[in-house]
């Protein structure tokens, strides 16, 4: 028998990680795109580019910045701190309560299924103990990105492709577009998130910003819908 861990490619973990089959919950969570259709801010796939250029724009502005920083700060305090920050950067509950529990989940599979770092199970447990993190979810996938040994333009393009992805897929599910008209849509699209990443890309945690506050809006009135499909 071979030794899995001496013939194992960074890029299979990278695959791994962007890979849907990893229970992470991420398609629990519509981005706010249910709120927007059932108040008729979003009605058609010409309204859900629009929608989900705004989300990229966002993401980059408000949620990069944590992403490349966490990557870069392997130790627990600063990750620590990187992690309440973002607890108080995120305005409305449900914003909040998603990133958490998406960030909790993640830092839970990373921790079983890339076991050859024990110090992800580490961290996890110390902070379960203290009651100390929120274990958000680009503060947790920027610190499993960083000791994967994948760099801060990997985490952050990768952080933007899983936003896409996840609008996208609600929006299949929400029955706005079909499975093939989503697909060419995220084609489509590669182009502007390339362009929004590059515009956000590298900033320092001191600059993140909303730029589409309309969008944390919506998302924060997910909670008053009567029926709903998605967590947040």
């Amino acid at each position: 028998m071979w030794n899995q861990d001496s013939i194992n490619n960074p890029l299979w973990s990278q695959w791994q990680l962007l890979d849907s089959f990893l229970p992470t919950g991420g398609f629990a969570h519509s981005y706010g795109l249910e709120a927007a259709i059932q108040s008729c801010f979003v009605v058609g796939p010409e309204d859900l580019q629009a929608y989900t250029l705004s989300v990229l724009d966002n993401t980059g502005s408000l949620i990069l910045p944590f992403v490349c920083a966490a990557t870069k700060s392997l130790d627990f305090e600063t990750w620590l701190k990187l992690d309440r920050l973002l607890e108080v950067t995120l305005t409305n509950e449900i914003s909040r309560k998603a990133s958490s529990s998406q960030g909790s989940a993640l830092i839970r599979v990373a921790a079983s299924v890339f076991h050859e770092i024990p110090y992800l199970k580490k961290i996890r447990e110390s902070a379960l103990t203290s009651r100390s993190a929120s274990f958000h979810h680009a503060t947790v996938f920027g610190l499993v990105c960083g000791l994967l040994g994948f760099g801060s333009e990997f985490s952050q393009r990768a952080y933007m492709h899983l936003a896409l992805r996840d609008v996208l897929s609600a929006a299949t599910r929400l029955n706005l577009i079909g499975p093939m008209g989503a697909a060419v849509l995220q084609h489509r699209m590669a182009g502007n998130a390339e362009l929004l990443l590059k515009r956000w890309m590298d900033r320092l945690v001191e600059e993140a910003c909303q730029t589409t506050p309309l969008l944390d809006a919506i998302q924060g009135c997910h909670g008053y819908l009567f029926s709903r499909l998605f967590c947040s």
